[in-house]
């Protein structure tokens, strides 16, 4: 029996299906079925992935049948789609509008809509559809699910076929409610004769495309709804009966969900999980767990007494065409000039013949291609009509460059500029990509001239293009920097051009909206993303929907690995397994004990978590990705609309996702945000505010004095992508001086090349020779003093020295970049016999080769290396002219993570800058820089402090001048605007502590009568504004002023003031950070120096103290930027387990929560959290001691713990040691101190001195305090001369460590200071 299924969903259907579209495939291809139909709920996302899965699928069943030597007949991908049709019209939108159901229940007539079944036949069909659903997204987004109504089905019902659905389709509704209305006396004609319009219509618009749709979903099994085959049987023989009467085929079909039978349960969590509902509620949607991909026996089954409604689905599935979507790069349509020329004027002006000639030979003129590759180039590019379109816009990106290139260049262009110019030029028109161009720099053009957006210099390949850089998309001369265009594009293939441009964050969205208003709100879109259940996040949702306590789903949770599984745990292919919950039941101990033991629901748990891990969860928007299209994109695919969380609006997105969106022939183009522009723009307003000047950041000396100085100090915190502690040590010992230093540090310090920068360093400084494998290489690695850094050099050299062409040496680059083992071994005879061809020896080419293929599995693209280095440069130049300017612009942008604007002000503390607190007389809405040059904390940073009380505040005080005391403030600003919260926020965070008059306590506190202060000066503050008012309207408010305002200001109370630290509490609770001072800082010595380890590290402990989480830890050592390589650290937990277990840690700060508990066995113990630094750390205690130390862990209580990592059960009768993989570990609290006891564990402080900072100052300061701090503290002195590597040792008198002396320490910029402590 020949069945195929035509009502099928995938986990496409979002929190509805969970079939994963390979399964599909695999199990109809499996049981014999010639093809399978995807008709996911209003959507067509997942279409792409079921044609390219079935084109791979369909290429081994030809293999398999051409070893079998039987004919090949293809498997057939069905593109579809359940649309939910308008009752009404999708343009009706009025949840008003009720009507009663079949059921006798009333419901939102425009809330949903009738089910339908559509499905294209062909390419028109495919087109139609992707018209339909991308309308029931564009045209109706009010209600949860997009409608498309009879109209768009008129419209585009070409090219489709359509099946009247399930019981939630029109027909059967119709047939449900005449069947409801049956009465003794009713007439079987007018009980239906809704249901017969309903199929007059349909077969009228479908004609013999329209099929009638039964399905049978009997069942017994446990939770099931078994009510919906009661009503199945009701409708079905009215819907066979009017299908016959009517002259409409019956197809047979089942709603499948979930790809076997024993995937009933997972996918009833998974409706669970999609309706916010328990397993065990009662009155939740229930499925009838019949809805897998049953086979063709057992629809044969289900079925046989009507079998044609099963061979009736062959009838569709010979319908349907098999037709490709997918297309070369259709490129958008720049609109040239008509003045320059038009494709009319072209046509006339230039034969097809001219046109072959210029597209099929080099920028020379020679001829290179075949005769037969030369038509096929021509084909590929689009046929004689699309290459009018090419030369009109290549001749006017000519025209563009050229004007850019006189303006960059000069009058008269060199050889050099002018060969390479022309050689890009021709690639681009070659390959058919000179729109591309022309759009991408129009719109950077925009930004710049009429948006005010700061762009980018440039990031990656693409700023290795002259064309790019004359025409200003990039800012950065290749000519200059040895960039290379061929990595950009290679000649030598056709491949799309991949523009990444960076805006600063805020005019990133107005380029977007520029580019949609210019080229049409349907040309332009975002690109979809899908999220996933992942690992942690399946058993999270299935162990709630069964109401498993939280504490025990973390529990299991945590024996999940967090980045990977130990090193030691290899996969039969000795290959580190995916972490997956197939593979943690494979190999984790623990979760393949829960998966088999006695606890039915955490059985289940784990079960249904498994099936349903990678089941798609959510769609999203790309961070970046944009489509531009030649025309409007519902013609290439189905579009739809998803939150941006970012802006909190629904915005267009392509349905098939950033992986295959190219591939039907649409251009992706990245719009980046990047942080550090808007740091730049937001310092550059600072110096204009302050200082009255504008500087043109992208034309500034790039030699200059006092940035290079800044970067051989290493003062770079803040300076983009040079900021880390290992940057700034490298920085202090090569000393760079040029830009070429930077762009290959930029590129060296990364995982694996940074083993080079200590070779680097030493060539620079000639401690050690420059040495060249053969002689010539030097033309290319003189300016990284020999050692090969960049890709781009690897490229340049197989030219130099093997005759590589530029296409040859760009795929060299991605051969070993990628370790493609076919195309290397391709290449290295050719390189070899090139070399030895021009005098090389064959041994040292060997060499070469050989350190090559070490070297670019991770070499880095110069030209993005070089762009980003000049970011860094305009901010180092930016913080050694207007450090204040800048730290600002810093704090400004920071100001929503806390983490950040921490490192900022210690940063500015180490400059000896002061970050002031709010003030309503001097500050702005963010960071400024007043006439002191010390930075003021915007009003716009206080919690709880909007933009319009802000804007009220400053407009007041631009308007009258600065406010004189609190009772000017309330008496003169808008207090709707600035209401008592708003107030209440402003004082405790110390804006009102200008008026010498008044103190926070006094503003916040309660007067003799009760009354709070603040409802007192609010009510003042109405008053004297309503008065005002009144005087003014009076016949006497001619006689100005005051005069007719008399009202006595209220008392304030005289209130005690509150501790440092419950105002520095305070403080933090509404700025976030400690600004004004640290309640640490009286102690900043013993934290940081006297304690060993930090909360920061003690919580990285935590993470993987159990023996299941011990795979290597990435640490971000460097925020990112968006799209940006993140800068990052590996950690082997195991070895820092080895290196920390058994030895005293030591760790302090201030008990910021102290709260009694009792334990499992009802006895006392204690939660605690420590704050130093560098974060937070929380720990417990229990028995003997919580006994002891709990008097001492008391809140705002400065406390230095000792304690000690050790295996599990340590001091146990029954602990036997085991090896560090194979156990877990804890931190045993062995001794609290008060923070004031921490001295004596202090031995001897050793200062690490840079010979040049050796100045008789330095030594005069140290002799005068060493002499006012006589101790019992040993002193040395350490001085290096870290070019040359010397030590000199000296043991200075002993001291005694406080405040002051730590604080002079920290100021002389130390390389390191070490404490050495008693173990």
């Amino acid at each position: 029996m020949t069945f195929t299924h035509l009502h099928v969903h995938s986990h496409y259907s979002v929190l509805d299906g969970m079939s994963k579209v390979s399964d599909l495939v695999d199990k109809s291809i499996r049981e014999g079925m010639p093809a399978i139909a995807l008709t996911d709920h209003g959507c067509m996302y997942g279409i792409k992935e079921l044609l390219d899965y079935c084109k791979k699928a369909n290429k081994k069943l030809k293999e398999k049948a051409l070893e079998a030597g039987s004919d090949f007949v293809p498997f057939k991908p069905i593109v579809g789609v359940e649309a939910y049709c308008a009752r009404r019209s999708r343009l009706q939108r009025d949840k008003d509008y009720k009507a009663i159901n079949a059921e006798g229940k009333s419901y939102i007539v425009d809330q949903s809509g009738w089910h339908l079944i559509l499905l294209a036949k062909n390419m028109q069909g495919y087109r139609n559809l992707c018209k339909i659903v991308s309308a029931s997204f564009m045209e109706d987004s009010y209600y949860r699910r997009p409608r498309i109504d009879k109209d768009l089905l008129e419209q585009y019902h070409e090219g489709i076929i359509c099946c009247s659905a399930c019981l939630g389709g029109e027909l059967s509704q119709k047939i449900m409610e005449g069947l409801a209305s049956v009465t003794e006396n009713s007439d079987e004609n007018s009980i239906f004769q809704a249901a017969e319009e309903t199929i007059q219509w349909f077969k009228g618009v479908f004609g013999e495309d329209y099929y009638v749709e039964i399905q049978r979903h009997q069942t017994t099994k446990e939770g099931s709804d078994q009510h919906v085959y009661q009503v199945q049987k009701e409708v079905n023989p009215v819907l066979i009966a009017l299908a016959k009467k009517h002259g409409v085929k019956v197809i047979a079909t089942n709603d499948v969900h979930f790809v076997e039978e024993d995937h009933a349960e997972a996918h009833d969590h998974l409706v669970c999980v999609s309706t916010n509902h328990f397993i065990d509620d009662e009155n939740r949607m229930h499925y009838t767990k019949q809805e897998w991909l049953k086979t063709p026996a057992e629809m044969a089954e289900i079925f046989s007494d009507i079998p044609e409604a099963l061979t009736n689905t062959q009838e569709i599935v010979d319908k349907v065409e098999i037709y490709n979507i997918d297309s070369g790069p259709l490129m958008p349509k720049f609109p040239i000039p008509e003045e320059f020329g038009t494709e009319e004027s072209y046509r006339e002006k230039f034969t097809e013949q001219d046109l072959y000639e210029e597209f099929t030979r080099d920028e020379h003129g020679n001829e290179v291609l075949s005769a037969e590759a030369a038509e096929k180039k021509v084909k590929t590019l689009g046929g004689y009509d699309r290459l009018y379109r090419i030369k009109l816009e290549a001749d006017y990106l000519r025209h563009l460059t050229y004007i850019g290139a006189h303006q960059r260049y000069g009058e008269t262009l060199t050889e050099e500029q002018e060969e390479r110019i022309n050689f890009e030029l021709h690639i681009m028109k070659t390959m058919g990509f000179p729109g591309y161009f022309l759009i991408v720099m129009d719109f950077i053009r925009a930004a710049r001239e009429e948006l005010g957006v700061s762009v980018g210099p440039g990031r990656g390949s693409a700023a290795g293009s002259v064309v790019a850089y004359c025409l200003r998309i990039t800012d950065l001369d290749p000519l200059k920097y040895d960039l290379l265009f061929e990595r950009f594009l290679n000649p030598d293939r056709i491949s799309l051009p991949d523009i990444d441009t960076d805006f600063d964050d805020a005019g990133r969205g107005k380029v977007l909206d520029w580019v949609s208003e210019k080229y049409g709100h349907t040309h332009v879109a975002h690109i979809i993303t899908y999220g996933t259940m992942a690992t942690k996040s399946a058993i999270a949702d299935v162990g709630r929907v069964q109401r498993i306590p939280l504490a025990r789903v973390n529990e299991i949770k945590g024996y999940i690995p967090e980045k990977g599984f130990p090193d030691n745990i290899k996969d039969e292919k000795g290959k580190s397994p995916k972490v997956n919950l197939k593979n943690c039941y494979k190999y984790v101990e623990d979760l393949r004990n829960l998966l088999n033991g006695d606890e039915p629901q955490i059985r289940n748990m784990l079960t249904y978590a498994a099936q349903l891990e990678d089941t798609i969860r959510q769609v999203g928007v790309h961070a970046c990705g944009v489509i531009i299209g030649a025309d409007d994109l519902t013609n290439f695919a189905p579009l739809s609309t998803v939150e941006d969380k970012a802006s909190g609006k629904r915005v267009l997105v392509t349905e098939y996702d950033g992986h295959v969106v190219e591939s039907v022939g649409l251009i992706k183009m990245d719009f980046l945000g990047l942080k550090t522009l808007t740091i730049i723009k937001e310092c550059l307003k600072n110096i204009k505010q302050v200082h009255g000047i504008d500087i043109d950041i992208d034309h500034i000396p790039i030699d200059d004095a006092e940035t290079y100085k800044l970067f051989q100090e290493g003062r770079t915190v803040g300076v983009f992508q040079f900021e880390s502690a290992g940057m700034r040590k490298y920085m202090r010992e090569l000393k760079p001086t040029v830009m070429g230093d930077l762009i290959a540090m930029n590129a060296l310090y990364r995982p694996g090349p940074m083993d080079y920068i200590p070779q680097f360093i030493r060539r620079k400084h000639g401690l050690e020779p420059v040495t060249y494998d053969i002689p010539i290489m030097e033309k290319y690695l003189k300016d990284t003093y020999g050692v090969t850094v960049y890709q781009e050099q690897v490229m340049l050299l197989s030219r130099l020295l093997a005759n590589f062409t530029r296409g040859e040496s760009d795929q060299l680059r991605k051969a070993m970049g990628k370790k493609i083992m076919a195309m290397l071994a391709e290449l290295k005879p050719k390189f070899i016999n090139g070399g030895k061809a021009n005098g090389h020896d064959e041994k040292i080419l060997e060499k070469i080769w050989a350190d090559w293929e070490k070297f670019a599995s991770y070499a880095f693209n110069k030209s993005h290396a070089a762009c980003y280095s000049w970011v860094a440069y305009q901010t180092a130049y930016l913080k050694a002219h207007y450090p204040a300017e800048f730290m600002a612009a810093n704090l400004t942008v920071a100001k929503d993570d806390i983490k950040d604007v921490t490192k900022f002000m210690d940063e500015c503390r180490a400059m000896r800058m002061s970050v002031l607190p709010p003030d309503v007389n001097e500050s702005g809405l963010n960071f400024t820089v007043n006439s002191k040059g010390d930075i003021r904390f915007g009003l716009g940073g206080v919690k709880g402090v909007g933009e319009g009380a802000v804007e009220a505040i400053l407009t007041e005080r631009d308007k009258n001048g600065k406010y004189t005391d609190i009772f000017d403030f309330v008496k003169r600003i808008n207090l709707q605007a600035c209401n008592k919260k708003t107030i209440e926020s402003l004082a405790l965070a110390g804006a009102f502590d200008c008026f010498n008059t008044t103190y926070r306590e006094q503003i916040l506190g309660m007067n003799a009568k009760g009354e709070n202060m603040l409802d007192v000066l609010i009510r003042f503050g109405n008053k004297y504004q309503q008065d005002q008012v009144s005087n003014t309207m009076s016949l006497f408010g001619d006689l100005g002023g005051d005069m007719g305002v008399d009202i006595q200001l209220p008392e304030l109370p005289q209130l005690p003031r509150w501790s440092s630290i419950e105002r520095l509490n305070k403080e933090k609770n509404l700025i976030g950070i400690f600004l004004s001072a640290h309640p640490l800082d009286e102690w900043e010595f013993e934290v940081r120096d006297v304690c060993t380890i930090t909360t920061q590290e003690l919580s990285l402990f935590d993470g993987f103290r159990k023996k299941e989480n011990r795979a290597p830890i990435t640490i971000t050592t460097k925020e990112t930027e968006e799209g940006e390589e993140q800068e990052t650290t590996q950690l082997d937990p195991n070895h820092w387990i080895k290196e920390h277990e058994n030895r005293p840690l030591r760790f302090g700060g201030i008990i910021v929560e102290s709260e009694e508990r009792r334990d499992m066995k009802g006895n006392p113990c204690g939660r605690y959290t420590l704050e130093d630094y560098s974060g937070s750390y929380t720990f417990s205690l229990y028995d003997e001691a919580y006994i002891k130390y709990a008097p001492l862990l008391k809140q705002n209580v400065y406390v230095f713990i000792t304690g000690i990592i050790q295996q599990f059960g340590a001091g146990k009768k029954w602990f036997t040691p085991k090896p560090i993989p194979e156990t877990s570990y804890t931190l045993a609290i062995n001794q609290v101190d008060f923070m004031r006891e921490a001295h004596k564990y202090v031995q001897q402080i050793t200062l690490h001195i840079p010979i040049q900072n050796v100045q008789p100052s330095l030594i005069d300061d140290l002799v005068t305090l060493s002499e006012s701090h006589k101790g019992d503290i040993r002193l040395q002195l350490r001085i290096f001369d870290e070019i040359k590597q010397n030590v000199i040792t000296f043991n200075a008198a002993p001291i005694r460590m406080d405040q002051a002396f730590y604080h002079w320490i920290k100021m002389q910029e130390m390389d390191e200071i070490f404490t050495h402590t008693v173990q």
